[in-house]
């Protein structure tokens, strides 16, 4: 390892182990060259580093500073090499936030809440976003510590996102629940899928059979929306921003929490997922999507048992 790249794991890694907090300045320039035998020139490469990656900030004739969110910076820094592996439930503000985390998070193959779930349990992802209701009226937290006891089981909260009918234009069947969907051909996301799971939820609550609905089964909530602008389905049941990108009209009906499970030693890998959930760039995108908040993005709770 290079001399500077020397200098800047040790100071990202007392950063992010929290002996150097946010605001406290860093030795001198003098003194890092001294303690690691380099040239004063080496430090200031070592410190344009990791200003460039946010874990610290300069200024002339002072001495360098932690930045605000330098810890968690700092762990970004020290694993980006490793990639956090996400399956589970379908989401358009899912693909905003992972185009924005490029290489440093990737997609695996496994549809739905359950599928999610099933790939975490079965070591293939790091994460999986779920929407689940428990019958305790718990979202997910209740799946995380079932399918990983023993495994220190956390979540992180992705935002609050708004579930309803996506219908023609006008509603001109003047669709208000659950309980007037049976006779009409609606489109359905396939078994294992939160929102398959919630659909049936809601027509058993409203005394409708879920297997006497019929209609296509969609891929995802953008396919549910163009089966109802193309009349192949008089209704779907999916997120609002698919609803508004193709100027249909939206029945909303719940709003739930979607949330990434994971075990505690995935945590690091996460780090930058967690950080750019804390960019308001990132924020403000989702937001304009329509029908999310995002005001608890980024939040990371362990559960206990």
């Amino acid at each position: 390892m290079t001399r500077y790249r020397e200098m800047c794991a040790d100071l990202a890694g007392r950063i992010s182990a929290g002996e150097l907090p946010a605001g406290a300045e860093l030795p001198g320039v003098r003194e890092l060259a001294q303690r690691f035998a380099t040239t004063a020139s080496t430090v200031g490469r070592a410190q344009r580093v990791l200003a460039d990656a946010g874990v610290i900030v300069t200024a002339d004739r002072r001495r360098a500073r932690v930045a605000r969110d330098g810890a968690l910076a700092a762990r970004r820094f020290l694993h980006a090499e490793r990639v956090f592996r996400l399956a589970g439930s379908d989401d358009p503000a899912l693909d905003v936030l992972t185009r924005h985390l490029g290489r440093a998070v990737q997609s695996v193959g496994a549809d739905g809440s359950f599928g999610g779930l099933r790939a975490l349990r079965q070591g293939r992802a790091d994460g999986a976003a779920v929407h689940l209701m428990h019958h305790s009226g718990v979202y997910n937290a209740p799946f995380a510590r079932g399918l990983l006891r023993g495994w220190r089981p956390h979540l992180i909260h992705l935002w609050r996102r708004e579930q309803g009918l996506i219908v023609p234009p006008g509603n001109p069947r003047g669709l208000a629940t659950a309980a007037d969907l049976a006779p009409l051909r609606m489109a359905r996301r396939g078994p294992g899928t939160g929102t398959r799971v919630l659909l049936d939820r809601l027509l058993l609550a409203a005394g409708r059979d879920p297997d006497a609905v019929r209609g296509p089964e969609t891929g995802s909530h953008l396919e549910t929306a163009l089966a109802v602008a193309a009349g192949v389905a008089d209704a779907g049941l999916g997120v609002r921003s698919v609803a508004r990108d193709l100027d249909l009209d939206f029945v909303p009906l719940v709003t739930e929490d979607y949330d990434v499970v994971l075990a505690a030693d995935a945590l690091e890998a996460a780090t930058p997922l967690v950080a750019a959930l804390h960019d308001d760039g990132v924020r403000a995108a989702i937001g304009e999507l329509g029908g999310y908040d995002t005001a608890g993005s980024g939040r990371v709770d362990a559960l206990g048992p």
